[in-house]
């Protein structure tokens, strides 16, 4: 089950949001940092478009965890990002760079991600691009 973690990493990094959905179920449960859950491909898709419009970011130092029974994953992994466009209620984007530890969590069902929990330290982000 660690494959598809990996397939939606290499996804992300390829700025191949297709490649992403590719690696999730069409029920997929997004838990954003610090907001809501989205829910569903469409939702995720449309998480994706705003990212890009705002983040050009590339994910390294990735290490992979899943669990025996291939139910349960997780990844820890540095980003390194641009803030590229103004997202509201967030510093204005000049593009500035950051670098944050972060993780995502995952739910693995029918070997595909079911549910996306990514967690990063939102307020020394703001520090770095303020």
């Amino acid at each position: 089950m660690a494959d598809v973690i990996r397939r939606y990493f290499e996804a992300f990094n390829a700025g191949d949001t297709e490649g992403m959905l590719s690696c999730l179920t069409d029920d997929v449960a997004h838990h954003v940092n610090e907001g809501g859950v989205r829910h569903g491909k469409e939702a995720f898709a449309e998480f994706c478009a705003h990212m890009t419009r705002c983040y050009r970011e590339n994910l390294t130092d990735m290490v992979i965890f899943s669990n025996p029974e291939g139910t349960r994953g997780a990844a820890e992994f540095t980003v390194n990002g641009t803030y590229i466009g103004d997202d509201e209620g967030l510093p204005e984007a000049t593009g500035q760079t950051y670098v944050l530890p972060a993780g995502s969590f995952f739910d693995l069902r029918d070997g595909l991600i079911s549910r996306v929990t990514t967690r990063y330290n939102l307020s020394e982000w703001i520090r770095q691009v303020s």
